[in-house]
């Protein structure tokens, strides 16, 4: 196992006030502060979406950071589902879904 694919993966679906409000562009920079491989996306529903991989204590402290967010976001709920790891190292910001 290389160490790209150690860990875990988990799929997150953030509900709130959490698109116009920075939060894609905050996940990233928070996602790759703590190490993580994945990516973002707006969802048309309003939720944002996002892949983290990493270490499972990296992915756990991302999920609660998701839980405050950025200052102008007002997250109302997460659901996370296991999820299978990106396909490549690195975090991404993707077009809407």
């Amino acid at each position: 196992m290389s160490a790209h694919e150690a860990g875990q993966a988990i799929l997150a679906r953030i509900e709130g006030r959490v698109q116009g409000v920075g939060y894609r562009d905050w996940t990233v920079s928070q996602a790759r502060a703590f190490g993580l491989s994945g990516w973002v996306r707006n969802l048309a529903d309003g939720r944002v979406e996002a892949l983290f991989h990493g270490p499972d204590e990296a992915v756990a402290r991302m999920l609660e950071a998701c839980r405050r967010g950025p200052p102008a976001a007002r997250v109302a709920a997460i659901e996370t589902v296991l999820a299978e790891a990106p396909s490549a190292p690195g975090f991404a910001r993707l077009r809407d879904g």
